[in-house]
C-alpha cells in the first residue's frame, strides 16, 4: 500500500453571508469532540472535492450553497494517524433546508468574521478565515 492510499480526502465550506452589514461565518458545533469547527466532511469513494463540499455542508448546516472559489487546502495528520487533506471553500447560502441536530453535529451558529477566529477550535482552520480575505 502506497502512502497516496492512506490519504483521507475531505472537503468543506465557508459559509458567508451578510447580516445587517456584518459579514458572519456559519459554525458547526461537533458534541463527540465538543469542538466549534468550519463544516466540512470525508470523500465518499472517488468524489470530487467540489461534491463533497456540498454535500457535507448540506447534511450539517441544512444549508444548500453555491460552491465559490478555493480559499485553502489544509494538511494534517487525522486523529487515527492518517495524512488528512481538506479542501476550503467560499460558499453563499442559496437554499435553506433546515437545520437538524443530530449525533455529529448538534448546533450551528453565525459568528461575526471578525470574532470567528476566536471562536473556532482549531488553528488551522483559523488560517483557512485568514486566506478568506485573500482569494
Amino acid at each position: 500500500m502506497v502512502v497516496s492510499d492512506l490519504l483521507v480526502r475531505a472537503a468543506g465550506g465557508v459559509i458567508t453571508r451578510v447580516q445587517d452589514g456584518v459579514t458572519e461565518v456559519l459554525t458547526v458545533h461537533r458534541p463527540r469532540y465538543d469542538d466549534w469547527s468550519l463544516p466540512k466532511g470525508k470523500a465518499d469513494g472517488d468524489e470530487r472535492d467540489e461534491d463533497t463540499a456540498r454535500r457535507e455542508v448540506e447534511e450539517e448546516t441544512g444549508l444548500r450553497c453555491e460552491l465559490g472559489e478555493t480559499i485553502a487546502v489544509s494538511h494534517y495528520i487525522d486523529r487515527k494517524g492518517r495524512p488528512k487533506r481538506v479542501r476550503w471553500y467560499r460558499m453563499t447560502p442559496l437554499v435553506d433546508l433546515g437545520f437538524e441536530a443530530n449525533d455529529e453535529i448538534d448546533e450551528i451558529r453565525w459568528v461575526p468574521l471578525i470574532d470567528a477566529s476566536g471562536f473556532l477550535s482549531y488553528d488551522r482552520e483559523r488560517v483557512v478565515l485568514e486566506r478568506l480575505g485573500d482569494s
